[in-house]
């Protein structure tokens, strides 16, 4: 069983990431509504590629990266949002990223596409129960802070320069309330606007380069 991805970058990236492109079509040689039926959407930008299906992370491995920065998201939905989430982890350096297998988004061709194909780089597994793998990350050395709009804490007073795993929870509920006891503190990004929160992709790239910026000084 094969996977098919689309647009230019995604491709792009699949050539040189973690799984075999075995086939990709192409403009003009390859009519528009003939790349939309392949692929199932009218965002192709002119390339659709066959692939090998996703190749998940070992959850357990990713606890044994020395001093590493991972996110983990609690039931985010929305292929985009974990699209975007992703490129913004690999661009920040993350050593992974960590999903539930059930009741969430999977590394589907939309969130490659909105991933401009950082999935193809970046290590992201499954788990069965997250609160269950916190757990085992907090027994591996890891602090774990976890995103709620209503902590009083922002990010900057939390020390994100071990070995961390920042928590985000789903589009609607925010975290479960299990996964949040698990955390060893909660932290809100203030906001001085009207809206009254911040789109997951957003506040988790607030909080990953937060992560950055401690660890580079």
């Amino acid at each position: 069983m094969t996977d098919f991805i689309y647009g230019r970058r995604p491709v792009a990236e699949a050539k040189t990431g973690m799984r075999n492109v075995l086939r990709v079509w192409g403009a003009p040689d390859t009519p528009d509504t003939e790349l939309e039926r392949l692929c199932g959407s009218p965002d192709h930008q002119g390339v659709v590629a066959e692939v090998d299906p996703y190749p998940y992370a070992d959850p357990n491995r990713l606890l044994r990266e020395e001093n590493a920065l991972l996110i983990a998201l609690d039931q985010v939905q929305d292929p985009r949002n974990l699209g975007a989430v992703c490129r913004s982890a690999e661009a920040a350096g993350a050593a992974g990223l960590v999903i539930p297998e059930r009741r969430a988004a999977s590394v589907t061709a939309a969130a490659c596409k909105a991933s401009a194909g950082a999935v193809e780089h970046l290590p992201v597994a499954r788990v069965t129960n997250l609160a269950d793998w916190l757990t085992a990350a907090k027994q591996a050395g890891f602090w774990i802070w976890g995103a709620d709009a209503e902590a009083s804490s922002p990010p900057w007073q939390a020390d994100l320069t071990g070995p961390t795993v920042l928590v985000l929870g789903g589009e609607e509920k925010g975290l479960r309330p299990r996964v949040a006891d698990t955390c060893d503190g909660l932290v809100s990004l203030p906001q001085h606007g009207r809206i009254a929160s911040l789109n997951v992709s957003a506040a988790a790239t607030a909080l990953l380069f937060e992560a950055v910026r401690q660890r580079s000084t």
